[in-house]
């Protein structure tokens, strides 16, 4: 059985401004999003359905040319394919967790290369390196 605890996942900075947690399975994956006040949104697509919920702060989201501001406990859904993009409202940063469906290959990369860091110290350095060159 696959478990995890969110204060122990590795943190990725996606870019200046946006970090990510992420944990997965066979055929979903959660990902707990930061967005900074002041981060730059980026429109975007893929093809993922993305069903969102707000844990704290406040965000603009944009889905298409639809347009909704959301606090804590307020959520959406994302169809696949819809330019999308969420911007932070007020000088709190705001953390968002997404529910993707199929599961994201490359978030699954993150949370491996993260347990792999966590492995012990006599596999860790073979694995870390493995994991180093998978992000090349």
């Amino acid at each position: 059985m696959k478990h995890a605890e969110l204060d122990r996942l590795a943190h990725t900075e996606v870019r200046d401004g946006v970090t990510r947690q992420v944990f997965t399975g066979e055929g979903a994956t959660l990902a707990w999003t930061t967005l900074a006040p002041g981060h730059t949104p980026r429109p975007h697509s893929h093809h993922f359905e993305q069903i969102v919920y707000i844990v704290s702060g406040r965000v603009r989201f944009v889905v298409g040319d639809d347009e909704v501001e959301l606090g804590p406990g307020g959520m959406l859904v994302v169809p696949p394919h819809v330019e999308h993009f969420a911007e932070t409202i007020g000088d709190e940063p705001c953390v968002d967790l997404s529910i993707f469906t199929p599961k994201r290959d490359e978030y699954a990369a993150e949370e491996e290369i993260a347990s792999r860091s966590s492995a012990s110290s006599s596999q860790g350095d073979e694995l870390a390196g493995r994991g180093t060159e998978e992000r090349s």
